[in-house]
């Protein structure tokens, strides 16, 4: 496995000059006065921390001390955020971040889901086509941008300037790619015993895709060679977090290191995700070559750590406090960009902790989904239509109705028993909203300008995507998670409810002047928000909305419609 180093000792801030698209006007890069407006960045950063909710931010928010104090404090700060939609869940979400577009017209409604017409399991950025550049064939396969049925802000980029460059890199392959979009100069993610690895297509070179991470993929080789990764406390206040629990019959002892450590469930993970963005940085120039360049970095180890520990206890302590380091360190990496920077920083979805502690702590409705409510729907639904195999399946985040090979049912019996599994879903008490994705097709697209408003129902069109969204789509009721286990995943996401959409969006730049904004912001403003700042215009039409920025001389936004 790979383990991360301190990153570089932290550089001088640097106020921001002017750089911008060949067809803008160019400006020499000079320093500017604080009150002054500034001309569009050389390079647009777009840091996606995964399942980093608004609660959890605004816990830990005056415990910072680096980059997300920085963010906080300097920033343009939307304390309500929202990834708009229901089905929260990590490609989704990722999705909607540089598209402007909600699931339902970017194409991934989830992480994965069963294609009814062959009963097989489709990734959410599968490419059969592709293979992987480290030449096996591990994490999720080959995978690639096909999937994503929107173009990106990167994609509106290179098409008005060719020589920018467009690089995103994670921990993950759907946090990379969905941020390098469709014409990315390349997508970058962590993978056990190799370092960054990336996606070929066919007729391109392993050897020149991974060039950009060459170097650092050697030196990690040399260092985890030298010095296995190990997690130990290095904030011990952390330490009072610290508990035992019963979890499914099993004891989960919370507390650092934990007991089945893994370099890709710790705060390592995303210090080396950085110090991989500071790679690309500086052997690529990004920023420095009198165009406009964009990086997107996303931040997996917060939702590892998440899963596997919750986020409530010193595991999640230590990863907040850590992150804020490293973001720290990031930060005044990007302040040496001669022609300025403009930082973005989200997430793909919230979280909330493990129910059984969350019940302890005063949230009595927190509990697990009742194991036996899918057989027991199952079972009426055989007995009621004489079949042999269980009619519902799980597949993103929902049911479809299937054969026992996962096929769709042949019609009228896949409406007959569809129409029946709502009613009997409808009827259980930890079932919020059980509906069919066909009904909600049919349905004219909210507005979702208030996202606060939204219905459940509403919520759920927004993540509709036909032939590949359940054929039920379906939430239970607030605090209820699935079944956990020890040593796997014991807490979760991906519900309507406002503690999995609600994240923080902050706009920085070096130099900005804080600022909070109360109203509501969605993810999908975020790219309008930088295509008008940048010059650029969205190949597509867009769900979301530029919000001003008015510190740049570009950042009013044209009239909007309400």
């Amino acid at each position: 496995m790979i383990f991360s180093r301190i990153l570089a000792p932290t550089l001088a801030l640097v106020l921001l000059a002017g750089a911008a698209l060949p067809a803008m006007a160019q400006q020499a890069a000079q320093p500017v006065a604080a009150t002054a407006q500034r001309a569009a960045p050389a390079l647009v950063v777009t840091l996606v921390v995964d399942q980093l909710s608004a609660n959890l931010f605004n816990q830990y928010r005056g415990q910072f001390t680096g980059g997300l104090k920085t963010l906080a404090d300097q920033g343009m700060v939307s304390i309500n955020g929202y990834q708009t939609h229901g089905v929260t869940v990590t490609c989704a979400g990722h999705s909607t971040v540089l598209t402007g577009v909600h699931p339902t017209h970017s194409g991934i409604p989830a992480n994965d889901w069963i294609d009814t017409t062959t009963g097989k399991e489709t990734y959410c950025l599968a490419a059969p086509q592709n293979t992987l550049a480290h030449g096996k064939n591990t994490d999720n396969g080959p995978v690639g941008p096909d999937q994503l049925k929107a173009t990106t802000l990167g994609d509106w980029l290179k098409s008005v300037s060719p020589t920018s460059r467009v690089f995103g890199i994670s921990g993950k392959d759907r946090g990379a790619i969905n941020l390098a979009g469709h014409k990315g100069d390349g997508a970058y993610w962590l993978t056990a015993d190799f370092g960054f690895t990336t996606y070929v297509e066919p007729g391109q070179s392993a050897e020149a895709k991974l060039a950009p991470v060459t170097a650092i993929n050697a030196r990690m080789i040399d260092r985890f060679t030298r010095a296995a990764p190990t997690w130990t406390y290095s904030h011990e206040a952390c330490r009072r977090l610290e508990g035992q629990w019963v979890i499914g019959g099993q004891t989960f002892n919370s507390t650092v290191p934990p007991s089945n450590f893994t370099l890709d469930s710790s705060p390592l993970l995303d210090e080396l995700t950085l110090e991989g963005a500071v790679e690309l940085l500086d052997n690529q120039q990004l920023g420095r070559r009198g165009v406009t360049d964009m990086l997107g970095v996303s931040l997996s180890a917060t939702d590892r750590i998440g899963h596997g520990y919750g986020t409530q206890g010193p595991e999640m302590c230590e990863q907040m406090l850590r992150l804020d380091a490293a973001l720290g360190v990031f930060l005044d990496k990007l302040s040496t960009i001669p022609g300025g920077a403009v930082v973005v920083l989200t997430a793909d979805h919230g979280g909330s902790d493990f129910p059984e502690r969350s019940a302890v702590e005063g949230y009595p409705a927190a509990g697990r989904v009742d194991r036996g409510l899918m057989p027991r729907v199952n079972d009426a639904l055989k007995a009621r239509f004489n079949l042999t195999a269980n009619p519902l399946v799980s597949s993103a985040g929902g049911l479809i109705v299937v054969d026992g090979v996962r096929k769709s049912l042949a019609e009228p019996l896949r409406s007959e028993v569809l129409a029946a599994a709502v009613d009997l879903l409808t009827a259980e008490p930890q079932v919020a909203l059980a509906v069919s994705r066909d009904e909600l097709l049919t349905e004219p697209m909210p507005a979702s300008d208030n996202p606060e408003a939204l219905s459940l129902r509403q919520r759920l069109r927004l993540s509709a995507v036909a032939g590949r969204s359940p054929d039920i789509m379906r939430s239970y009721q607030p605090g209820l998670t699935g079944s956990g286990r020890v040593g796997a995943t014991i807490s979760s996401h991906g519900s309507p409810w406002d503690y999995d959409r609600r994240v923080p969006i902050i706009f920085w730049w070096p130099g900005a002047e804080g600022q909070e904004r109360f109203l509501p912001m969605r993810t999908i403003d975020i790219a309008p928000t930088l295509a008008h700042l940048i010059g650029v215009k969205p190949a597509d039409a867009l769900d979301g909305r530029c919000m001003d920025l008015p510190q740049f001389a570009a950042g009013r936004c044209e009239a909007q419609k309400p």
